[in-house]
């Protein structure tokens, strides 16, 4: 098993979270959407994802843990009463565990069910090596083929993989993941090309 590491600041890692006791994590496309939206909220404050895939039961995403001094100080939201005696910068562990909770009690209630739903901790790896991006890139965006979702890597709607070779970066993929490609078409043959996955293996989290 992997050990579970910190999520320290100014470093790539490869986030993986699932379902406990079998759950269903997306069961409908508005789940998906709603998903989107909270992580949107809770992670852009803190980071910059460069490549993410949202299966029914788990998702993998590649994210940029930005430098502790570019991390935006904590804002009272509408209607918080709360007093900020001294106010506190994000911090990037607890905002996935916020997003997790925040996604988790409104599924809850939209299903009538109770309890958790998300693994705790959720596994990260640290990206140290520059090699790997491309790779990385490919496997969370294969994800859905090796499941037997979907054949082709393009036929699958809930990962970057379509935003990107549409050109519709949006707010939670970030566009110099293109660097690592150097141009859109370089990008898709790279996906369509690419069949082993053996430089990675380290990297996949779901053992």
């Amino acid at each position: 098993m992997n050990t579970i590491q910190s999520l320290e600041f100014d470093a790539f890692f490869h986030i993986y979270n699932r379902d406990i006791n079998g759950e269903t994590l997306f069961k409908e496309d508005s789940n998906y959407e709603y998903f989107l939206r909270l992580y949107n909220e809770y992670i852009n404050p803190i980071g910059d994802t460069y490549a993410w895939c949202l299966l029914k039961n788990h998702f993998h995403m590649l994210v940029y843990i930005k430098p502790e001094a570019d991390i935006e100080f904590m804002k009272p939201k509408e209607n918080d009463k709360r007093v900020f005696k001294q106010m506190k910068k994000y911090n990037p562990t607890r905002q996935f565990a916020n997003l997790f909770d925040a996604y988790a009690k409104a599924f809850n209630k939209k299903y009538k069910r109770t309890g958790g739903l998300f693994e705790t901790p959720f596994r990260r790896i640290n990206i140290g090596n520059d090699n790997y991006f491309r790779e990385l890139v490919f496997y969370i965006h294969n994800n859905p083929v090796k499941h037997g979702f979907v054949n082709e890597i393009s036929d699958y709607p809930w990962s970057s993989y379509s935003y990107i070779t549409s050109d519709k970066l949006n707010g939670i993929v970030c566009k110099e993941v293109l660097n690592w490609f150097n141009s859109v078409s370089e990008f898709i043959e790279f996906h369509n090309l690419k069949t082993e996955i053996k430089n990675i293996q380290e990297f996949d989290l779901e053992d």
